[in-house]
């Protein structure tokens, strides 16, 4: 059982980000409709689970969502009304029908693995404090963003397994693309999604150009600068200022050294965060404003981890 439960909890992993299934709303929604599912079995019906009025989700409210937090010792409330009054709470709940009964056509899905996805997305949700950028006149940019990836290392100390700064580092250098070019000119994946084994050529792919990202470049991604290069793609690696004597170092190693394109984090934002803002106090102001906002737009897009938003104060 345990390979079917891996299984779907990737498979939720997927549904979240793509979805948006991380506020108090859409979690509220899905634990619900978990619990159907465990009653009732599968597949759901969606139309049953509306009330007669047409306007709610069957059994969404506060009482019932908190009688399944209490089961796992969480006694805070996760929504006022359970996300009853919710909009978007009959798109979700059908949005999620679906992907359940998609799993069950495959294969059993057990409720339980399910139930405990979504807790662990509850604990993300009550846990995450955002990542804090104070723009102040007397630091350099490259400070600014020296100082974002340092807070996301020290949050990977306390949490083993989790890569803050790797993902704080690729949804940067989106954000930073995207508000540089415009967006839609290429695809943004979650973290744990991007730059998979031979899914794409980097993690982000732009013209004749693959950039791949990392807090801690090794063989491995130079051996995709290497193929980049077989395919005739041309492989730049972004990474952070301790990282690039090791990039360098590696592609030596390989005789690759002027063949890829390596470039510190810091230099790479900040220099971008001048040209936009055309070199002027309030231009770098907005420009910072700009990349910030839509790097918390790729994060609500692709992650399910909340914490990992930035807040700009100034």
């Amino acid at each position: 059982m345990k390979a079917a439960d891996d299984v779907l909890r990737a498979e939720l992993a997927n549904f979240a980000a793509q979805n948006g299934f991380r506020g108090k709303g859409s979690l509220s929604v899905a634990l619900v409709v978990t619990q159907h599912a465990r009653v009732m079995g599968l597949p759901l019906d969606a139309e049953e689970l509306i009330t007669e009025g047409g306007g709610q989700v069957l059994g969404l409210g506060k009482g019932a969502v908190q009688a399944v937090l209490k089961r796992h010792g969480i006694s805070r409330a996760l929504a006022s009304e359970g996300g009853r009054t919710s909009r978007g709470s009959l798109h979700n709940m059908r949005q999620y029908v679906a992907f359940l009964n998609g799993q069950a056509q495959r294969g059993e899905v057990d409720p339980d693995t399910a139930e405990a996805f979504w807790i662990e997305r509850v604990h993300e949700f009550f846990s995450g404090k955002p990542f804090k950028i104070k723009l102040d006149a007397s630091k350099s940019l490259r400070a600014v963003v020296r100082d974002v990836i340092a807070q996301a290392e020290e949050r990977q100390k306390t949490a083993p397994g989790m890569y803050y700064a790797d993902a704080v580092l690729q949804h940067l250098v989106g954000a930073k693309l995207d508000c540089a070019l415009g967006k839609g000119r290429f695809e943004h994946n979650s973290f744990s999604t991007a730059d998979s084994p031979g899914a794409r050529a980097g993690d982000f792919f732009l013209g004749d150009v693959a950039i791949h990202v990392t807090t801690s470049p090794g063989e491995a991604v130079i051996a995709k600068c290497s193929d980049n290069l077989n395919d005739g793609i041309r492989p730049m690696l972004v990474t952070l200022g301790r990282g690039m004597d090791v990039a360098e170092g590696l592609a030596e190693n390989v005789q690759l050294a002027d063949r890829i394109d390596i470039f510190e984090i810091e230099q790479f934002v900040a220099l971008n965060v001048y040209e936009m803002g055309r070199f002027a106090a309030d231009g770098r102001k907005t420009a910072v404003d700009e990349i910030v906002k839509r790097y918390n737009e790729i994060v609500e897009e692709v992650e399910t981890d909340p914490s990992l938003l930035i807040e700009l104060r100034k």
